[in-house]
């Protein structure tokens, strides 16, 4: 069920309006990307669309860091307004197609809805993800990226003191892959949400009820991610109500056009291995 709010009673600076400059800049294998793209393709708004590869460390060139100095995934602009976190991004979406469309009220989503996208961006899927590609690949990458700041601090001096706590996060991030506790903790925080979604499916056909929300949209990608870690067995098939929902979204327009154009059947493997050559010549010709 949708929340409305009447435009005329909103200040003008509130209703955001889709600038013909918007632009998302996004990759396919990145988890938070996928949910925003998800949110475009179904409110059917144009945008332009930029690739920043975070496995070729294409998201620490000067020019995206010096608009994102995290260097992360996905960046929302539209105009002069820039958002980062992946949840203001898809509300502020939801109210540029309710805007574009001219209705007399700005949609929202319900309180459920939102309740349900914050519970699962709360899921960190970084950890779980890299302790479950293999070590050797892992590290591999792993130096590039660290070879890959280092050039960049050297290049954009202005930017050291950024691209130094990239270059400390890369470290730590390594570090605390050899704890136990730190996998335990991701891998228990992500069983709970998938139990609490088994239980909520067994009620309503989707995430927040009848209708396909905003919720489905941030779920949507985690199951993307544990198929893609050929993990669908042992966290999806087991759970009959996620496995019957599972085939049900993957049939939406907006999945093949955001997750199944790279990663169904064959497609996964070339989205892979065209990432992982770009890093092996960059590294062999040590061209960071």
């Amino acid at each position: 069920m949708q929340q409305c709010l009447t435009i005329s009673t909103l200040p003008a600076r509130k209703i955001p309006r889709a600038d013909k400059r918007m632009q998302l800049y996004h990759h396919p294998l990145d988890l938070d990307s996928q949910k925003v793209r998800l949110a475009l393709e179904e409110e059917g708004l144009d945008y332009t669309s930029y690739h920043v590869n975070p496995i070729t460390g294409k998201n620490l060139d000067s020019s995206f860091f010096k608009m994102n100095r995290r260097g992360r995934l996905p960046v929302f602009q539209n105009g002069s307004h820039i958002i980062y976190n992946t949840v203001d991004i898809i509300q502020y979406i939801e109210r540029i197609a309710a805007v574009s469309s001219g209705a007399e009220s700005i949609g929202a989503s319900s309180r459920e809805v939102i309740e349900w996208m914050q519970r699962i961006q709360e899921w960190d899927p970084k950890f779980f993800t890299l302790s479950h590609i293999p070590e050797k690949y892992r590290l591999y990458v792993s130096k590039f990226m660290r070879q890959v700041v280092i050039a960049r601090m050297s290049e954009s001096p202005d930017l050291a003191g950024d691209y130094h706590k990239k270059l400390r996060e890369a470290y730590e991030t390594e570090e605390r892959l050899k704890e136990a506790d730190v996998l335990r903790s991701s891998k228990g925080h992500l069983v709970r949400l998938l139990d609490e979604v088994e239980r909520q499916l067994s009620e309503t056909p989707y995430l927040a009820g009848q209708e396909f929300t905003m919720a489905d949209v941030m779920l949507i990608p985690v199951l993307a991610r544990l198929k893609l870690l050929d993990l669908e067995n042992e966290y999806i098939a087991g759970r009959p109500n996620i496995a019957e929902y599972w085939l049900l979204v993957q049939l939406r327009p907006s999945y093949k056009r955001v997750i199944g154009k790279y990663f169904s059947g064959w497609r996964k493997h070339k989205t892979l291995l065209k990432t992982w050559c770009l890093v092996r010549i960059r590294s062999l010709l040590k061209r960071y």
